[in-house]
């Protein structure tokens, strides 16, 4: 089985005097671009009592500068027929722009003029943080899911910073001040602490001359050694009940795994890939097949998990049980179909079909510049190297039968499960 079905480009990378990352990969089919700044900076960087904080600098990021008031950085890139947006997640948070390849320098100059001189006003502070406190009521407080997520996540990471999600403990938003947003800001955004990665119709020299002349001259800064972190080792399954005025039940069911980032060379991460894409992998997958369309207990279900954390990962597993039927008969289910994983070898033909689909999947993502340069930036954020994106598919393929019955039996077992029952309750 092949496992490159399109040639990839190469990526042309430098470090420039200040630290800063760059990384450049050429994609001539269109004449335009995208260019992302990446900041090794997320929620999982938060103490208590400042959770949120790294999406609160994000929602900043658009106040302006000295040179670039309010709403500038987004009406300019609008002018010149540009999209642009911002994310924060667990371990990073970016900002990129998709625009004509012949206004990259735009795009540059008003990144790099941002990374060190926000202005931070204090009014200005105080309506974003209402804002950000509307998005948590609408995202959690009111939504029976997010409510149920968040305490889902909390019960699974008990000693990790992945205990708290992005936006952050209402409290700590309630009481946070622009003095934390600017020694947060002022700490972790500068040059030696940020990726930039061009994906386009570009010339990589090029490219690197004009992240010179843009950010080359802003100064870097001390960054703090971080502790490492760790998940403690289970002692046995954790059960979650939220009750919320939720439509439907709800079933939640993580097991406390490795990511890539635990052990560079382990196939254990590749490993459960592939056994995520035997329960979950479209019609064709188990749960399909059994849960959804065979036994009809279940609405939907779906499984997935993450290889590229910064600290541990987590299994992840959700369904809704069909009208009729209870959590605790789909939680019976899905357990047997781990179990099944664990006693009887995959058979290579239903083998095959997952490593078939996978490189499709890959396949299909070299059509879009922004999917190439969020894996460059993803990969390198968390510590690991974007070359381990050209390995994916080989070590896909390389997995065995017998491999993916021993990890589940070495992963998947109850006392490494966090299972979370969304029981609805009346709405009001």
């Amino acid at each position: 089985m092949s496992t490159h079905p399109q040639k990839k480009p190469p990526v042309h990378s430098w470090q420039l005097p200040n630290g800063l990352q760059l990384f450049v990969q050429e994609d001539h089919r269109a004449p335009v671009v995208v260019s992302q700044v990446w900041y090794k900076v997320g929620s999982s960087y938060e103490p208590f009592g400042i959770t949120g904080i790294s999406h609160a600098v994000e929602h900043m990021m658009f106040k302006g500068t000295p040179e670039y008031g309010m709403g500038e950085f987004s009406r300019i890139i609008a002018e010149n027929g540009g999209d642009e947006n911002a994310f924060t997640d667990y371990d990073y948070t970016g900002y990129y722009q998709l625009l004509d390849a012949a206004k990259l320098p735009i795009a540059f100059e008003l990144e790099a003029d941002r990374m060190r001189h926000l202005t931070l006003d204090k009014d200005e502070f105080a309506k974003e943080m209402q804002v950000i406190m509307e998005e948590r009521r609408m995202r959690t407080e009111d939504n029976p899911h997010g409510k149920a997520y968040e305490r889902w996540m909390a019960a699974a990471h008990i000693s990790t910073a992945y205990h708290h999600m992005p936006i952050g403990w209402m409290h700590d938003l309630q009481h946070m001040t622009v003095e934390d947003l600017r020694a947060w800001y002022q700490q972790w955004y500068a040059p030696n602490n940020a990726l930039l990665v061009v994906v386009g119709d570009v010339v990589p020299e090029k490219v690197h001359e004009l992240a010179l002349k843009h950010f080359g001259a802003l100064p870097s800064s001390v960054l703090p050694d971080l502790k490492p972190q760790f998940e403690i080792p289970p002692l046995g399954k954790r059960s979650v009940t939220v009750k919320a005025q939720a439509q439907v039940p709800w079933l939640g069911m993580c097991y406390n795994v490795p990511s890539l980032k635990n052990d560079i060379e382990s196939n254990e991460p590749y490993v459960l890939n592939v056994i995520a894409a035997v329960l979950d992998g479209g019609r064709s997958g188990r749960f399909s097949q059994n849960l959804t369309r065979g036994q009809e207990i279940a609405a939907d279900a779906n499984a997935w998990y993450n290889p590229y954390a910064r600290l541990s990962s987590l299994f992840m597993i959700e369904a809704t049980p069909a009208p009729g039927h209870t959590i605790a008969q789909l939680e019976a289910a899905i357990l047997k179909e781990i179990k099944r994983l664990q006693t009887t070898l995959v058979s290579e033909e239903e083998l095959q079909r997952v490593k078939a689909r996978a490189i499709s999947s890959r396949t299909y993502a070299l059509d879009s510049i922004s999917r190439q340069a969020n894996e460059i930036g993803s990969l390198e954020a968390v510590g690991l190297s974007w070359k381990l994106r050209d390995e994916y598919l080989a070590r896909i393929v390389a997995v065995t039968p017998k491999e993916i019955k021993t990890i589940a039996k070495k992963y998947l077992a109850i006392d490494r499960l966090t299972v979370l029952n969304l029981k609805p309750t009346k709405l009001k």
